[in-house]
């Protein structure tokens, strides 16, 4: 689409100077509040507990999602030292793919958040794959048969939940990703909706008319009455009452009955997946343009334009905004583990206390290190898509420690890095610029490494808040505070480059090393 394009300011523009952004992600809710110059004013997060009930389960109270991100809104506000009436429009971005099922007449959800890392559903996606589906999915949907997407977890809560098939197919369940959740309980239970970006994650979209399926829901055995109005990302979402964000106001889950609060006056402007929201945050609105984010897990995507493009690969093909109703795609690869592997060596191991102390450990320790991690610990994702293969070290000696670690997690984030961009350059794709964000992205040694191994320059953003800086550009595009996309890249800096040290057979040495290993775990 063209870079011009504005999402045409449905909403009338609020006299308020200020823009509220929640990034819900997978460990934590955080807030923003940013001044009309997409400046950070003020800060909130708060941390929720994981759950992991089963082998290769993993789950979230949807309770403390919802409290947790308010409560992170109302630290932001404060935070900025601004007060509610000075907001004038929210927006939204969110862990993809995590499934919530709840009662449509009390908001109560029916079972825990099935978050995207769960691979509950690997048995599914492999009778489907048996049963020749996978070509018919993809050409559908962009994507590939696995856990990771939300259809085969939510046919699971339906099959698990006594009575949540026949009631779902009678329309008294509703169907969300996290955006859907929240705004379901910002708009009282007044509005269903969820964004063409997070629907392009359900297996259920069809990525050619930005719709739902009706094969694809027959298919997945998922009611259609379950299902969100899908929008586009910069749209008239719903009015919040702005109290909500007062402390002194009581966090309730809201019912489809409950009555329209008439002095809601705060509009949610914009919703978008968290890795599409670093995508425009990273300002990458040109065809060609990549960004790649390592949080808990690291996604690549590439801006493909106004066509999508099928990837020969085994990578993803997605929506990457859509604005007036045109598309913009994208390719992308996904990483289960990046972050959350520093994570492991913090809570499990106990070989580290903060996650910054990685950067000082691997000092020191060349790529010709023996040491190789494999950390398939819920599957391999890009290109290999492996569900069952789990996490291994390989090459350790008497002189293995905990600098030894430090340095194979890290260099393993990076190595991953390479399948994938290798993987988008096969599918016709040229890369020349890195633009990365996310957490990790503090640790110097990390972005070294990761240039060193990939080849490509890497260029770091100024701040690791991307993908609510993308969701906080378009909620004030629909407001009217931002014209149209041209005016983002000059509201994006960078904040160091790093180039390649090392030369092209000493990471093809690193790199051949790294394969045998992930073919010993797949």
């Amino acid at each position: 689409m063209s870079t011009n394009a504005s999402a045409g300011g449905s909403a009338a523009q609020h006299q308020g100077q200020y823009i509220l952004a929640i990034d819900q992600g997978t460990t934590s809710s955080r807030a923003m509040v940013y001044n009309t110059k997409l400046e950070a004013k003020g800060r909130g997060q708060q941390e929720f507990p994981q759950h992991f009930p089963a082998n290769g389960h993993v789950e979230h109270e949807p309770m403390d999602i919802w409290q947790t991100t308010i409560l992170a809104c109302r630290q932001a506000i404060k935070d900025a030292g601004v007060d509610v009436s000075k907001l004038a429009v929210l927006g939204i971005t969110n862990q993809r793919e995590t499934t919530i099922v709840w009662d449509k007449a009390t908001g109560q959800p029916i079972h825990r958040a099935i978050v995207w890392q769960d691979r509950r559903t690997a048995d599914h996606c492999q009778e489907l794959r048996d049963n020749d589906l996978e070509d018919w999915v993809q050409e559908r949907t962009g994507l590939l048969l696995d856990p990771y997407f939300s259809a085969t977890k939510i046919a699971w809560v339906l099959d698990h939940v006594e009575g949540a098939r026949q009631r779902a197919e009678a329309g008294e369940l509703a169907f969300g990703t996290v955006d859907s959740f929240l705004l379901w309980h910002l708009s009282g239970g007044q509005v269903h909706a969820t964004d063409a970006t997070n629907a392009s994650r359900t297996l259920l979209m069809n990525l050619h008319t930005r719709q739902w399926d009706p094969e694809l829901c027959a298919t997945f055995c998922v009611p259609t009455a379950m299902l969100p109005e899908i929008c586009d990302n910069a749209s008239s979402f719903a009015m919040v009452d702005r109290t909500l964000f007062q402390a002194e106001t009581e966090i309730t889950f809201a019912g489809q009955t409950s009555e329209k609060n008439e002095s809601a006056d705060l509009p949610v402007g914009a919703l978008i997946g968290d890795q599409q929201g670093a995508l425009v945050g990273q300002a990458c609105i040109e065809p060609g343009q990549i960004k790649s984010t390592y949080g808990t897990g690291c996604f690549a995507l590439v801006n493909t334009g106004e066509q999508p493009v099928m990837s020969d690969h085994r990578l993803l093909s997605t929506l990457g905004y859509q604005l007036n109703g045109e598309a913009t795609y994208a390719l992308e690869g996904s990483i289960f583990m990046a972050g959350a592997i520093v994570q492991w060596l913090r809570d499990k191991l106990g070989i580290i206390d903060t996650a910054a102390e990685t950067e000082s450990l691997a000092e020191g320790i060349g790529a010709e290190q023996s040491e190789i991690l494999i950390p398939a610990f819920t599957g391999l994702g890009a290109p290999y898509w492996q569900p069952n293969a789990r996490a291994a070290i390989f090459g350790m000696t008497r002189d293995t420690g905990k600098k030894q670690l430090a340095a194979a997690a890290l260099r393993s984030v990076a190595l991953q890095s390479r399948d994938l961009f290798k993987a988008m350059v096969a599918d016709g794709q040229t890369i020349d610029t890195i633009k990365v964000d996310g957490g990790m992205t503090d640790n110097a040694w990390f972005m070294q490494a990761l240039a060193d191994i990939t080849g490509y320059t890497v260029v770091r953003a100024d701040t690791a808040e991307i993908s609510v800086r993308g969701a906080a550009f378009l909620a004030g595009l629909e407001v009217n505070i931002f014209r149209s996309l041209t005016d983002l890249p000059p509201l994006c800096k960078s904040a160091g480059t790093f180039s390649p040290k090392t030369n092209k057979q000493e990471r093809q040495a690193l790199h051949q090393r790294w394969l045998a290993a992930i073919e010993k775990v797949r």
